[in-house]
């Protein structure tokens, strides 16, 4: 038993769980762990606790502490039980129990189980898919851990894993880089979410942009948030304090797309029953976002080159002209140089427009500002529909990053939304991939997408190549030419376990 009477060992438990879940910015991480591994040994009675973290793709851990052992001893955990025991709780995600590695046939033939005559043995994993373990090996007192020192290690385990991942963030050579900090420091763009340096390259190009009397042309995929980029450019211009007017070329029918620009005079056209103002005088002194400015008619291109030109427009059915005092913005998806190549829009109007283009990278560009992305509409989706926050597991993250997104953000956040409302209906804590994914194909039923079918193959690939190496992880990882780690990882996500049926 412990050392610590039962009434004296809760209070210890509740103490500790108190200090891991009020770490909040606390920065002495690795004192803390020293003291959480004598805790859980003395709770446990265990004679050795030691602890290790991974990186992901990484078959060597990063992190390691010891209790109750000697660097030597830790070398030997580290160098031939992790290939076993350890091993095997990071691959099943599941506790490894017993009362006697030497006897128990999991283990029996480990060389390194009998060399050191290990017998009982607790190791619980840390997080889902798991970043390390929580490893127990013998009681003071020479009995098993019981079934409330399990508890007692599990509950540990769980409390360890957020703490887990900000440390392993703090190692040296894992900080995420955040490529657009400096240019975010002399430009708001808050709602430009990403640290990528494909993000910060445009950014620094708006920044520069920003500040000067020109027209401004922003291009790339659909969905890739240039009206976001629009918006930042404009506040962050000397017409910041003025209005910001968009309209969207492609969803007004062309017969009103003129008016809606320019404005009509009062009998102009069947609808318009009085003076009707257009988008341009609403935008006085501020700036017009043009998106979709392909989709414009030809009379209306006229009239925006006019604008551009000479800083005046004509109201439909107006014999006299208007000052114009605008900075126009324009998007587009389209390839406005095949289009004028087509005669499909004017050559003279695009290089109006064409003054300085900026490009929108999508997401395949952008694919390490996914998980920011993901947890951000998570939020974003919570708090508009007023819902319980959700915690997001990591193979969550892994799997949007492995995802093709041809609707780039749009797709994303409408992909995240949707999940948010699947995950509170089953009452879920954490947005889980099945809820992003939902009504992933079974084997034999016809796939959703490529994404689906590209993750069954490589599931059954990987499944096919354990089997044919009874499971040994570092022959099929040889085998396979990938990292130990990196194994261990797509065992976890693809829930694949000894005797799979391949029912998943």
């Amino acid at each position: 038993m412990s050392g610590l009477s039962d009434r004296d060992s809760c209070t210890a438990e509740r103490d500790f769980y108190r200090r891991l879940l009020d770490l909040g910015s606390q920065l002495e991480l690795e004192p803390l762990l020293d003291q959480a591994l004598a805790l859980i040994a003395e709770v446990t009675g265990a004679a050795t606790a030691y602890l290790e973290l991974h990186e992901e793709d990484s078959s060597e851990p990063r992190f390691w502490r010891g209790h109750g052992c000697t660097a030597a001893d830790v070398a030997t955990i580290r160098g031939t039980i992790s290939r076993g025991i350890i091993g095997r709780a990071i691959a099943d995600g599941q506790t490894i129990e017993t009362p006697s590695a030497m006897s128990d046939p999991r283990f029996e033939d480990l060389t390194s189980v009998q060399l050191h005559v290990i017998g009982a043995v607790l190791c619980a994993p840390v997080g889902t898919p798991a970043l390390g373990v929580i490893y127990l090996q013998g009681r003071a007192d020479g009995e098993s851990f019981t079934l409330v020192d399990r508890e007692r290690l599990e509950l540990f385990a769980r409390q360890l894993a957020p703490i887990a991942d900000r440390l392993l963030a703090r190692l040296p050579g894992r900080e995420h880089v955040d490529h657009t900090l400096a240019v975010r420091r002399r430009f708001r763009c808050d709602e430009l979410v990403g640290r990528s340096e494909a993000l910060a390259r445009v950014l620094t190009e708006a920044l520069h942009v920003a500040p000067l009397a020109i027209s401004v042309l922003i291009t790339g995929p659909t969905g890739t948030g240039k009206s976001l980029l629009a918006r930042a450019i404009a506040d962050n211009s000397k017409r910041a304090q003025r209005p910001f007017v968009a309209i969207n070329c492609a969803a007004i029918p062309e017969a009103l797309l003129e008016s809606e620009l320019f404005g009509a005079e009062r009998g102009a056209h069947s609808t318009a029953n009085q003076r009707v103002p257009g988008k341009v005088g609403a935008a006085a002194g501020g700036t017009l976002f043009l998106d979709e400015v392909a989709e414009l008619s030809t009379g209306a291109q006229a009239k925006l080159l006019q604008l551009l030109q000479e800083r005046l427009y004509y109201p439909l059915g107006a014999s006299t002209p208007i000052a114009a005092d605008v900075r126009v913005i324009s998007a587009t998806h389209q390839d406005l140089k095949a289009r004028v190549a087509q005669r499909q829009f004017r050559e003279d109007l695009y290089y109006r427009l064409h003054v300085l283009p900026l490009e929108m990278p999508g997401l395949t560009e952008r694919r390490d500002d996914i998980p920011e992305l993901v947890a951000h509409f998570c939020a974003d989706a919570c708090m508009r529909h007023e819902l319980r926050p959700l915690r997001i597991a990591r193979r969550t993250l892994r799997a949007c990053q492995d995802a093709a997104w041809p609707g780039n953000l749009r797709e994303l956040a409408n992909a995240i939304e949707a999940a948010v409302v699947r995950a509170q209906i089953d009452s879920a804590e954490t947005l889980d991939e099945r809820h992003v994914f939902p009504g992933v194909a079974k084997p034999g039923e016809t796939f959703a997408n490529l994404h689906d079918a590209t993750r069954e193959f490589r599931r059954r690939y990987v499944k096919d190549a354990l089997e044919h190496h009874d499971w040994n992880v570092s022959e099929t990882a040889r085998h396979l030419d990938m990292a130990r780690g990196h194994l261990y990882s797509l065992i976890s996500d693809f829930g694949l376990r000894r005797q799979d049926d391949g029912s998943k």
